[in-house]
């Protein structure tokens, strides 16, 4: 079959690979109708995560068709058309059984690796480095998927496979954003970077109840659609966010704060990311917290920092001392997209949003190696890229 595949920093191609195979009797092999590029996967294109090998079969984004099942799978049969979600679950273990299926402690075969790095394993994820499973990803013609009597969600035939493509990790992990931040009627809400887990955390924010979103990036075509998602939107390259989110809320501070950027933060914009961006590069540190630091200072007294953005390691300089002294409270996950997916898939059926709103390009998997660039460079417009293998 063809499938993207990673070969080093800035390389990926479209290959042949083998075929995947039934493995366990819990799996299921699905024929790969439509699958995304992830903001996620620029940091492995960017080579900022580790453990990556040559040839690894990217992405989790994932939806498509079952034409294998395996014998102890009751849940799923041949024709199923099933979002998969980028976590990997057993659906048994004590963290399954209370609902946060992203903290698995089955999934991940190689657990050791991330203990060492983060002193717990999370769960298994889909085309996301050998330390966190080795799982071939769903970027390919067809993709096999572990326990998949727990995490495939069945979807009606009258959704278009774009309304519920982004099952699969950005609008759980947008809903997810907006939920952690404990939303009264008529909050404000800020979220950094607009890119799709923002631009789902807004549309989020709002089904929640909130009042008004400030959202904050410098890409125009973004910038552009959370105007037209309600937002007000503030361009970090042009004003000082923190003076405006001061003069917005009366001196006030932000209800709650949403990162959605993470690791690889804009570095231009100030001297703490300039200097996040150097000591990367030279090895003194592996994340730039610009976005952190930020809301952090925008949140106001007593409230919360929602973090979605990816982290992979050591965050230098978060001012501790600022959330300690105010009382801010920090809630931040992989998402647990099993625990949102049915809920958000009734939003969709009942037409409180159509996530597709988001997609700017459209394309084969062969043309996959160039969006990647495209999108990590955000030229000609690209917001989302929907592959259709």
């Amino acid at each position: 079959m063809k499938a993207l595949t990673w070969h080093g920093k800035g390389d990926i191609r479209c290959e042949s690979v083998p075929d995947p195979r039934i493995e366990h009797p819990r799996d299921a092999i699905i024929k790969v109708t439509a699958c995304a590029i992830c903001g996620s996967d620029l940091h492995l294109f960017n080579g900022v995560m580790p453990s990556m090998k040559s040839g690894d079969v990217l992405g989790h984004e994932t939806m498509g068709e079952v034409v294998e099942v395996g014998s102890e799978n009751k849940k799923l049969k041949v024709g199923d058309r099933v979002v998969v979600p980028f976590t990997i679950s057993c659906g048994e273990c004590f963290f399954c059984q209370r609902g946060f299926y992203s903290g698995c402690e089955r999934s991940n075969p190689n657990r050791e690796a991330a203990e060492k790095m983060w002193g717990h394993s999370p769960a298994g994820l889909f085309g996301y480095s050998h330390m966190l499973g080795g799982y071939a990803g769903g970027q390919a013609e067809y993709l096999r998927v572990p326990y998949a009597d727990v995490g495939p969600i069945k979807v009606p035939s009258h959704l278009t496979d774009e309304q519920v493509l982004f099952l699969s990790d950005i609008f759980p992990t947008g809903y997810m954003a907006a939920d952690f931040c404990n939303i009264q009627q008529g909050d404000t809400i800020a979220i950094w970077g607009c890119g799709p887990v923002g631009l789902m955390a807004i549309r989020s924010a709002f089904l929640l109840g909130a009042g008004r979103v400030i959202a904050i990036d410098t890409v125009p075509e973004r910038l552009a659609l959370a105007r037209q998602s309600g937002a007000l939107t503030l361009d970090f390259h042009a004003e000082d966010i923190y003076e405006r989110i001061q003069d917005l809320t009366n001196g006030r501070g932000a209800d709650a704060c949403i990162d959605a950027v993470g690791t690889e933060a804009d570095g231009t914009a100030s001297l703490d990311s300039v200097v996040d961006r150097v000591k990367a590069a030279v090895y003194l540190g592996t994340d730039r917290p610009h976005v952190l630091r930020q809301a952090i200072h925008c949140c106001r007294n007593f409230g919360t920092v929602s973090i979605v953005g990816v982290y992979g390691g050591l965050l230098d300089k978060v001012p501790m001392g600022s959330a300690i002294n105010r009382g801010l409270t920090f809630r931040m996950a992989q998402t647990p997209v099993q625990h949102y997916m049915p809920k958000l898939l009734e939003r969709i059926e009942k037409g409180e949003i159509d996530p597709s709103f988001i997609i700017t390009h459209r394309a084969g998997l062969e043309d996959g190696p160039e969006l990647y660039k495209t999108f990590r460079d955000k030229h000609d417009g690209c917001v989302k890229v929907v592959l259709k293998p």
